[in-house]
Order: C-alpha cells, then sequence, then structure tokens
C-alpha cells in the first residue's frame, strides 16, 4: 500500500483520488474547501469515497506520490501542500491541462523529488464540493521510464471507469495534441455556454477546424510532431462523442469559477508570438475569454 496525496478534489482530482482508494492505497485529498464526504457518481452507482480529507498543509507529511489536481492557474496557491508534501523520494504527477507542466512547479517540491507531466483525458463534472459525477473515460499520458511504471502499478485496472496509465517517449506532442482539442472546445463551449455538441454543429465547424489549425502550427513550432491527420482526427473526435458531455472551462463558466483559458488559449498565443506563428483566431478568442465576467464580478 502507497501513501497519496491529491492536491484538488475537482472533477479530476475527485475521480483520481477514488480511483487510487479502490486499490487499497492511503489517500488524502487537500483542499481549500472543506467537505465531510467525498462522493462519486459514476453510471448512476452514488457512492462514498474512504479518503482523509485535509484544509491545512500542516496536516500532512511528506507521500509517496503526490497528484498535483488543481487546475493550471492555481498551482502557485498549492505551493504549501507541495512542500509539506513533496519530499525526496516522493513523485509528483503534474494532472493538468496545457503545456509546459514540470515549469510550473519549479521550485514548489524538494529537489529530490521526482516530477512526473501527466496529460489528462478523463470526463468528469464537479457539481458540489466532494461530490463528482464521472461521465466517462479516465488516462493518464505520462513520460516513459521508472516513474511511469510506478504509476502504473499504483493504479493497475478496475474501479470506477478504470485508470489507463499509457507511457510515451514523446511527451511533448502528446501535450500538444491535447492542447489542440482543449484549445478549440474548451473557448467554444465556454463561450457559447452550451455542451460538445455545438462543435458539431455546420455554424461553429469552420470556426473549429480554423482554431485547430492555427495550434497545428504552433505546436510544430514547439517541436510537436502533429499532422493534419490530428485537425481531421479532432472533428472526427467531436462528431463521436455521447451527447451531453462538457469541457472543464465550460464547467468552470457555469459554476462562477476562474477560467484556465490563459494556460491553453493564452499558451497558444504566446507560444505563437515566441516563435514567429501567426494566431490572429486564437488571440480573438483569448481577448472574448478575458473579457468574460463570472457572478463574482457583476456590478449591481
Amino acid at each position: 500500500m502507497a501513501s497519496v496525496a491529491v492536491i484538488g478534489a475537482g472533477a479530476i482530482g475527485g475521480v483520481l483520488a477514488a480511483l487510487a482508494s479502490d486499490r487499497g492505497h492511503d489517500v488524502t485529498v487537500c483542499v481549500r474547501t472543506p467537505f465531510d464526504v467525498l462522493t462519486v457518481v459514476a453510471d448512476g452507482v452514488e457512492r462514498a469515497v474512504p479518503v482523509t480529507i485535509a484544509t491545512d498543509p500542516g496536516q500532512v507529511t511528506p507521500a509517496d506520490w503526490v497528484l498535483l489536481a488543481t487546475k493550471a492557474q492555481d498551482t502557485a496557491s498549492a505551493a504549501g501542500w507541495l512542500g509539506a508534501l513533496a519530499g525526496p523520494g516522493s513523485v509528483v504527477v503534474v494532472a493538468q491541462n496545457g503545456v509546459d507542466h514540470t515549469a510550473r512547479v519549479d521550485g514548489l517540491v524538494d529537489p529530490g523529488a521526482t516530477v512526473l507531466p501527466a496529460s489528462v483525458r478523463l470526463g468528469a463534472e464537479a457539481v458540489a464540493p466532494g461530490r463528482i459525477v464521472h461521465h466517462d473515460y479516465a488516462q493518464l499520458t505520462v513520460p516513459a521510464g521508472e516513474a511511469a511504471r510506478g504509476l502504473a502499478a499504483l493504479y493497475g485496472t478496475g474501479g470506477i471507469g478504470a485508470l489507463r496509465v499509457v507511457a510515451t517517449d514523446d511527451f511533448v506532442t502528446v501535450a500538444w495534441r491535447k492542447l489542440l482539442s482543449n484549445a478549440v472546445a474548451n473557448p467554444i463551449t465556454a463561450l457559447t455556454g452550451r455542451r460538445n455538441d455545438v462543435l458539431t454543429e455546420p455554424a461553429t465547424r469552420d470556426l473549429v477546424v480554423d482554431l485547430a489549425r492555427e495550434v497545428l502550427a504552433v505546436g510544430r513550432s514547439a517541436g510537436a510532431a502533429l499532422t493534419d491527420d490530428d485537425v481531421d482526427d479532432l472533428v472526427t473526435m467531436y462528431d463521436r462523442m455521447a451527447p451531453g458531455l462538457g469541457t472543464s472551462m465550460l464547467y468552470d463558466r457555469l459554476a462562477g469559477r476562474p477560467l484556465e483559458h490563459e494556460y491553453l488559449t493564452g499558451a497558444v498565443v504566446a507560444t505563437g508570438a515566441r516563435t514567429g506563428v501567426a494566431t490572429p483566431l486564437n488571440a480573438a478568442v483569448l481577448a472574448l475569454l478575458r473579457g468574460l465576467r463570472t457572478p463574482s464580478d457583476q456590478v449591481d
């Protein structure tokens, strides 16, 4: 049995904590907003997950595995947790969207800890503090090596939806391929306030393709081995999505939470500016996302 600490109990963190608990590990969930019980709903079945809930870094000690599952923009605010949990022998799995995962935790973890970036594919929704609905699939793709083998052994198979751990020799391409999807689906759903079916409609199809082509060009300039087939595969994936699924950015907007656009569309625009690739559509979308107001921003 390993000690596992999950920082953040949103959709990703809640499911990762539940899956680790299913394997018999000692799981601690680290949160800012306290709740009594972690509840996960999958396939219509609701269950309470046996985990320890911590609300203060002073309550925890170094863990074998530390899963950082906050939104990318909340990494700095998790510094206290990372400092308390990541000891010299810990593996810190940065399970977040975007690119440059390792750089985000630079200086926040013990130099002797192993940092493992992870690209996440996980269909889940946080509907209330400590209450997660797992809609579909769960996969972490990580750089190949000893830490990847350890993560696969940690999770094994089985449980709610089962977590698949995939090792890759080209994580840069994997991260940009995920960003290719995130920088298209997340902004369009968040700006329209609609779920993924909006991505399949004639009114938005040209925008989907053109945004994706910009991201493709930027990703290539950053060293990702993306091809035109990735854009075609993206369109096909959207066409085959189950009705009713949404994106994390849509869920955050509906719940009035801060959005992750600076690490998705913002990363595309910033990288394009650095590598000399024009991104007019993504820049326009970024401007609109920056102009959105959450309920807490509204003025009477």
